[in-house]
């Protein structure tokens, strides 16, 4: 490797480090927040839509934290590092295992948009809830159900988390955020149009400005074409390969 890649590799794990720790952090704070301190007053009430919109953004950016990952775009030749961080977002998200979802997601790389994508609904690759039918019961299963409910029993019996604290605050957001998720990160850029795709990648990129494609999927809506043609390419550097 050359001393120029290698000062790359460094300035590319340096911002995604950062990024991801922000995420992270900001994540717990408002999840902490929500469980355990907010109150259904007045102002709390009021309060209420603003943290589950947050709290369904940050979901997506833990997903998507944990994809630069599987890609080893977070930490470039640290792939220790990738698969913890990874590892660790993906827990938090929902209790999904990583070194499950690698597998599934390289093969999505590998069969883009065929009956070989395990993120594709080949007999109904133009309706929205047949297709995030099947996505969503591919990848949340019984261990996911079993990790979330474990813990929701702790938060409930042990800790005595509210009751409407969790459902409203950890629960909505999860779901919102798999429906985000899907409709910007996998339905819309692969979803069969009239129009034939561009290549064998069967995929598009969508017409959004930057900040709307940031806040809908962390570029991976704006610029999903770009992503399968440059997969190492990091969530935070995808504008930049258009330009």
């Amino acid at each position: 490797m050359s001393a120029t890649t290698a000062s790359g590799y460094s300035r590319q794990a340096a911002v995604g480090l950062a990024l991801a720790a922000g995420l992270v952090a900001s994540w717990l704070a408002c999840h902490l927040y929500g469980m355990f301190w907010h109150r259904w007053d007045a102002a709390g009430m009021l309060l209420a839509p603003v943290l589950i919109g947050v709290q369904c953004w940050l979901n997506v950016g833990l997903f998507i934290v944990a994809h630069d990952a599987m890609h080893g775009s977070l930490a470039p030749d640290r792939p220790g590092l990738n698969r913890g961080i990874g590892r660790l977002c993906l827990a938090l998200y929902a209790g999904f295992s990583y070194d499950r979802l690698i597998g599934r997601h390289h093969d999505h790389h590998r069969h883009s948009g065929t009956a070989g994508d395990p993120d594709f609904h080949a007999a109904a690759p133009v309706r929205f809830w047949p297709w995030y039918g099947t996505f969503f019961r591919r990848y949340f299963g019984l261990r996911e159900l079993a990790v979330l409910s474990v813990l929701l029993a702790v938060y409930l019996a042990v800790l005595r988390v509210d009751p409407v604290n969790a459902l409203v605050l950890w629960g909505v957001p999860a779901i919102l955020s798999s429906l985000q998720l899907f409709y910007f990160g996998t339905y819309l850029p692969h979803r069969h149009e009239e129009a034939d795709f561009s290549d064998r990648h069967n995929a598009r990129s969508l017409e959004l400005s930057p900040v709307a494609s940031l806040l809908t999927c962390f570029h991976f809506g704006g610029f999903h074409h770009e992503h399968h043609e440059r997969p190492g390419t990091p969530w935070w550097r995808l504008p930049s390969t258009r330009r």
